[in-house]
């Protein structure tokens, strides 16, 4: 099974399992946001929610990454006092690979840090877990997200029609495939993005 990490700071971002106690900045990060991710998001409000709805949602995503059904986490500034976004690693394709999804928050565009998260949860991934290849899945129009993997020595294995839902189950969008397996870490971009890992214990589960 590998080891579960709840928390990763990199060098300028903190990665860590959502807390029902976000919920205050989750909602004001999203909200700011609406305009910013509706194209891409389908979860995406079409309005600001309750504060309520939030924190329902949250005490499901704690409780889903306690039973390791899928890790998703908040992306942080370093002293937690904002939601820079939302990421995670999420199952893919059976147990022999994970899945990267992120989203950055309209006032934090244009730092690098959907990068940074990319590459830095690709090696925590390799270094906790068993599994031996990391997937990302862009749709295409999206093209400062589909620069991510590609900087990152990612490997574009496919354009897939009509993959991707839309906000509401209107049409299909198209999805870019992205995958990194464990022997092509070694000297990728990835490496260039340090990290600590911890678990539920603050134990140091992974570092590099």
């Amino acid at each position: 099974m590998g080891v579960t990490p709840y928390r990763i700071e990199t060098t300028r971002l903190v990665l860590r399992c959502w807390e029902p106690e976000d919920a205050p900045l989750l909602k004001d990060a999203v909200d700011l946001s609406l305009e910013h991710l509706r194209p891409w998001m389908p979860w995406t409000p079409d309005e600001p929610e309750p504060l309520d709805a939030v924190y329902e949602r949250l005490r499901t995503f704690r409780s889903d990454y306690d039973r390791d059904v899928n890790w998703i986490m908040g992306v942080f500034a370093p002293d937690e006092s904002r939601v820079a976004g939302g990421t995670g690693l999420h199952p893919s394709d059976g147990d022999e690979s994970r899945e990267i999804g992120y989203w950055i928050a309209a006032d934090a565009i244009g730092n690098g840090y959907a990068t940074e998260l990319a590459a830095v949860l690709t090696r925590v991934a390799f270094a906790a877990l068993p599994v031996d290849r990391v997937v990302i899945r862009v749709d295409p129009i999206n093209e400062r997200s589909d620069r991510v993997p590609a900087k990152l020595g990612f490997s574009k294995e496919a354009t897939l029609r009509r993959r991707l839902p839309q906000k509401q189950g209107s049409g299909l969008r198209d999805v870019n495939v992205w995958t990194i397996f464990r022997s092509d870490l070694a000297g990728s971009p990835c490496e260039a993005y340090e990290y600590v890992a911890y678990d539920a214990l603050s134990r140091v589960v992974a570092q590099g």
